[in-house]
């Protein structure tokens, strides 16, 4: 089932999720619906924040983006990303390597807004899958931003967060009106 997606200005968006103890039907119905709102939005992840569900769920799926490529390694075995995705993570936890790149993001809490942020070029995370296994992920490129952009939702932080001033101050009129009729409805 399509899930509404919450805008910039919904208070959810600045909440920390709660650790998932146990998978039941009510987070496997979740990731499922998750996903296809995610699907249907065009986007490449989506954390339950997102959706209004303050837990440390996201669920990501980049394998239709071709001219972004990503890299990955699953308890320590490459894999092909496409052939791996969607994942349903659960409780991620994420290291980052110290190299830094800048790159174009968008948010589907932010419609139309984009803006360049520095990411760590490559990642680890440990995570629950909604299978109840511990899974380890090793990547580089688009996947490994997106799990940035992701894990920091399921921690509260926005990607506006991460922008320079520059940026922020140049999209400060969009944000506010986001904002203004996010918290109208």
């Amino acid at each position: 089932m399509k899930l509404p997606i919450v805008k910039y200005g919904n208070p959810i968006l600045r909440a920390k999720g709660k650790r998932i103890e146990q998978v039941d039907e009510r987070i496997r119905s979740l990731a499922a619906d998750m996903l296809e709102t995610m699907h249907a939005a065009n986007g490449i992840g989506l954390a339950a924040q997102q959706v209004g569900a303050a837990l440390q769920l996201t669920v990501l799926d980049v394998s239709q983006v071709e001219d972004r490529p990503s890299t990955m390694k699953v308890n320590g075995t490459k894999v092909d990303p496409a052939s791996a995705m969607p994942l349903m993570l659960l409780n991620p936890k994420l290291q980052l390597d110290e190299e830094t790149t800048s790159g174009n993001e968008g948010c589907l809490s932010f419609p139309e807004i984009t803006a360049d942020i520095d990411r760590a070029i490559s990642v680890r995370v440990e995570a629950e899958t909604i299978e109840g296994e511990t899974v380890q992920i090793e990547a580089a490129g688009l996947l490994a931003r997106a799990l940035q952009h992701e894990v920091d939702h399921l921690n509260g932080i926005l990607f506006i967060d991460r922008m320079s001033s520059v940026a922020k101050a140049s999209l400060s009129s969009r944000l506010k009106r986001l904002q203004k009729e996010t918290l109208k409805r």
